[in-house]
C-alpha cells in the first residue's frame, strides 16, 4: 500500500511535469481526440486558405516555406552521412543508421536554417496551423 502511493505520487509529479512541458499540445486536442477524423486536405485547399486569410495565410505559407528547408537538409543530411559511412566502413547497417541519424541531424539543421532565413521567430506558426484546422474543419462540416 504505502508502495503504490509513493510510486502514485511520483507518477502524478511526473505526469505533471511533461504536461507543463507539453502544454501547446492542447491547442490540437480537439482536432486529434475527435471520434471521426478531419478529411484529408490537398495542397490546393491549403492555397485556398492562404488566399482567404490575410493573417494567418501568410504565416501558414512560410512554415511550409519552412518544411521544405527541414525536408531538403533531411535528404542531404541523409545521404552524405550514409556514403560517408559506406565509403569508411563499408558497413551496411552503420550506412543504414547514419542514414536515420544524419535525416534526423539534416531536418534539424534545415529547420533551424528554414528559422533564421525565414524569420520564424517572429510568426506564432501553431496559430496559423490551428486556424487552418479551425477553417477545414468548417468547410467539411466537421466531418
Amino acid at each position: 500500500m504505502a508502495e503504490s502511493s509513493f510510486f502514485g505520487k511520483h507518477w502524478e509529479g511526473w505526469k505533471e511535469f511533461w504536461g507543463e512541458r507539453f502544454s501547446f499540445l492542447e491547442s490540437y486536442t480537439r482536432f486529434t481526440d475527435r471520434d471521426a477524423p478531419l478529411p484529408s486536405w490537398s495542397a490546393s485547399d491549403v492555397d485556398e486558405f492562404i488566399a482567404s486569410d490575410p493573417v494567418h495565410g501568410p504565416t501558414l505559407k512560410t512554415a511550409r516555406e519552412a518544411a521544405t528547408y527541414a525536408a531538403v537538409g533531411s535528404v542531404l543530411g541523409a545521404v552524405t552521412t550514409a556514403g560517408f559511412a559506406w565509403k569508411y566502413s563499408r558497413s551496411l547497417h552503420g550506412a543504414g543508421l547514419s542514414f536515420a541519424a544524419g535525416a534526423v541531424f539534416g531536418w534539424t539543421f534545415g529547420q533551424e536554417i528554414a528559422s533564421h532565413s525565414l524569420q520564424l521567430y517572429r510568426l506564432d506558426t501553431m496559430a496559423a496551423q490551428v486556424k487552418f484546422l479551425e477553417w477545414w474543419e468548417n468547410k467539411t462540416g466537421g466531418h
